[in-house]
């Protein structure tokens, strides 16, 4: 978004994620030198409390935006030398497909689809700690924490923002892996592949349905009749479309839940509407075709916004701002309502 105004400082807001990374390594969260006091240390993915970054990784769409704000990322060393590591490190099956340590790293956080996986070590679940300790004492090595068990999750959200990068890099897409492994024919859905998990998988037809099944309608190379099964079957029934775009669980699913916390907890992605999965949907729905549709969608998050003001997400029914205030990416409505000239699906 900053980039319709100011390229310069969206280019520097880029340049620092590459200005922590480490050998390609670019951490989920970067401490600028403040030193972690021993609560932090204790909650938070690091090794030792002088790391400047978590060891842990966060969605990888860095090429996509400096695509979108700055211009070719091929052109840019570290952005390169970023995919070699997430290729080298999180590609588990050399199918370029990347997998996940545990949920923050999709930014989908206390999501419900995690909770089969990781049980009461889920992210927002009161033993949270002892999944980072655990991955603490493997060195957040991804195939170390994969040969002794798992959990480890190849997981939707994460591979579309994978290979949208890849794609605005000229490398190749992983768009056909993506549907390879975790497009269901039958249900019409994707579902992430997890393996370790601490309950027995769930057949896709009982993983909570997320929102996320929805991202890859933000892929150009997706198939089109997937895309459009996703749009028709999905997004505009009953369980997506009367809520403010877009809801993070289907309303009609029993893990769909309006609160902010969970048994004292904050659960967020469990039913809230989040800007940024409106955004990346909505590009899908124009590119095939779908513009009342597309136009609806930017209208009434638009109405949302300018209502309850830049919240970091909104009750799923009835709008009401939740989280944060001031939320910088949910001004992607504007991106909805006004898309760029020559943008194709619109921009961030």
């Amino acid at each position: 978004m900053r980039s319709r105004w100011d390229r310069e400082r969206a280019r520097r807001e880029l340049e620092s994620l590459l200005a922590v990374a480490e050998d390609g390594f670019i951490g989920h969260i970067a401490f600028w030198g403040r030193p972690l006091d021993l609560e932090r240390a204790v909650r938070y993915n690091v090794v030792r409390r002088r790391d400047l970054t978590t060891r842990t990784i966060q969605p990888p769409l860095l090429a996509y935006a400096w695509r979108i704000a700055v211009g070719d990322p091929a052109a840019e060393p570290g952005i390169a030398a970023h995919h070699r590591w997430l290729g080298g490190h999180r590609d588990l099956d050399g199918d370029g497909l990347l997998w996940l340590l545990q949920p923050d790293e999709s930014g989908l956080d206390a999501s419900p689809k995690f909770d089969h996986v990781w049980g009461p070590r889920a992210q927002g679940r009161r033993r949270f700690p002892l999944l980072i300790r655990r991955n603490r004492a493997l060195g957040f090595d991804l195939r170390r924490v994969a040969d002794a068990g798992g959990p480890v999750v190849c997981e939707v959200l994460t591979n579309v923002a994978w290979s949208l990068s890849r794609q605005a890099c000229g490398e190749p897409s992983t768009t056909p892996a993506l549907v390879a492994r975790l497009w269901d024919e039958r249900t019409g859905r994707f579902v992430d592949e997890a393996r370790g998990a601490v309950h027995r998988p769930l057949p896709p037809e009982r993983v909570p349905f997320t929102w996320d099944t929805l991202a890859p309608l933000a892929l150009p190379d997706l198939p089109e009749e997937i895309g459009r099964r996703l749009v028709e079957e999905t997004l505009l029934s009953e369980r997506f479309w009367p809520g403010v775009p877009l809801p993070s669980v289907a309303l009609d699913d029993p893990a769909h839940t309006s609160r902010d916390h969970y048994w004292g907890l904050r659960r967020y992605w469990r039913g809230p509407s989040w800007a940024n999965a409106a955004w990346l949907a909505w590009q899908g729905v124009r590119r095939l075709g779908y513009r009342a549709e597309a136009d609806d969608m930017a209208r009434r998050l638009g109405e949302t916004v300018v209502r309850e003001g830049l919240r970091e997400y909104y009750e799923a029914r009835t709008g009401a701002g939740m989280g944060a205030r001031d939320f910088g990416w949910t001004a992607l409505a504007l991106e909805m309502l006004s898309p760029r000239a020559g943008s194709g699906s619109g921009s961030a």
